[in-house]
């Protein structure tokens, strides 16, 4: 099965309605520093945490380096949402110059 992807160059910085940046790392790589605005849901959880997704949206699916972004936006497709992985994830986002934002206090945020 191929997945839908899209390069880190392709996603609006500003997301329109209807879009969501989905975040699937875990929480300790969600602290050192995400995308503003991304929902974050670690892949871990996703299965028990579905109805968190708001309905009728597309999502851009993102983890550090994209292999656990890809399985999960198999899984999405394969139940009924709008899913497509961001390539080179995290990684690249940074990496382009793309805004982050961290949760831990007087540290610059990065990707762990």
């Amino acid at each position: 099965m191929t997945v839908p992807s899209v390069e880190v160059s392709s996603v609006p910085a500003e997301l329109p309605a209807g879009k969501v940046l989905l975040d699937v790392r875990e929480a300790d790589e969600w602290e050192a520093g995400h995308a503003p605005g991304a929902l974050h849901i670690p892949m871990s959880e996703l299965a028990q945490r579905l109805d968190e997704l708001p309905g009728d949206s597309e999502f851009y699916v993102v983890c550090r380096a994209g292999g656990r972004s890809a399985r999960v936006t198999q899984y999405l497709n394969a139940n009924g949402w709008d899913a497509t992985n961001v390539d080179g994830g995290m990684q690249v986002w940074a990496a382009a110059g793309r805004p982050l934002v961290g949760e831990i206090d007087g540290a610059e945020p990065e990707v762990i």
